[in-house]
């Protein structure tokens, strides 16, 4: 089991980063939380979680053990996978995700693409008393630094696609927000656009 990647970061989109150790290049699959940690960094260090099946061999990482540690415990609920985990942690930080579970704000956890009523009931039973002391510590990333609306538009549109959503509807949807928010970052983009699509 790989516990860590250490090494250079040699691309870095919404939804995956490539890591570069002693030659050779793993991607990984990573939430938007982590693309804004790994931002503007030459030398990463990504938690990773392995999944290996007949089909798929994939990569998750996380910029910190407390995003692994939910990610894993998302993915211990029925009718959870490794997407859906992640998609819930890029419309969430850590922090966040922590108190909507403990609050039972099922409204919160259901606005995610994806979440019918019944999965986010099940995230709030299932996970309330496993979370204790995740969300403590954490501090949250700081916004990607902003750039010209066309780039924004085009890193929200590709990342949106990488994780699965149709490029018609996402690139309507990105492209109101972006006319509405005209300040908002990737990041922004991409969590407002998870809430509608």
């Amino acid at each position: 089991m790989i516990e860590y990647l250490r090494g250079e970061l040699a691309e870095l989109t919404p939804a995956t980063a490539i890591i570069e150790c002693c030659g050779v290049g793993y991607e990984t699959s990573i939430t938007l939380n982590t693309y804004s940690a790994l931002q503007d960094k030459k030398d990463v260090k990504v938690y990773i979680y392995e999944v290996i099946r007949e089909d798929t061999h994939q990569l998750f990482g996380f910029s910190n053990k407390q995003e692994r540690e939910l990610f894993l415990l998302l993915i211990s609920v029925s009718g959870i996978g490794g997407n859906t985990a992640r998609t819930i942690l890029s419309a969430f930080t850590v922090n966040e995700l922590c108190e909507a579970i403990f609050t039972g704000n099922e409204a919160a956890i259901k606005s995610v693409k994806g979440i019918g009523l019944k999965t986010a009931q099940r995230i709030i039973i299932d996970l309330k008393d496993k979370i204790k002391g995740i969300g403590s510590g954490v501090q949250s990333t700081t916004a990607a630094a902003i750039a010209p609306n066309n780039d924004v538009i085009d890193g929200a549109v590709s990342a949106l696609i990488m994780l699965g959503f149709p490029a018609a509807a996402t690139n309507k949807v990105v492209q109101a927000i972006v006319k509405s928010e005209p300040s908002a970052t990737v990041e922004q983009v991409i969590k407002l656009a998870l809430k509608q699509l």
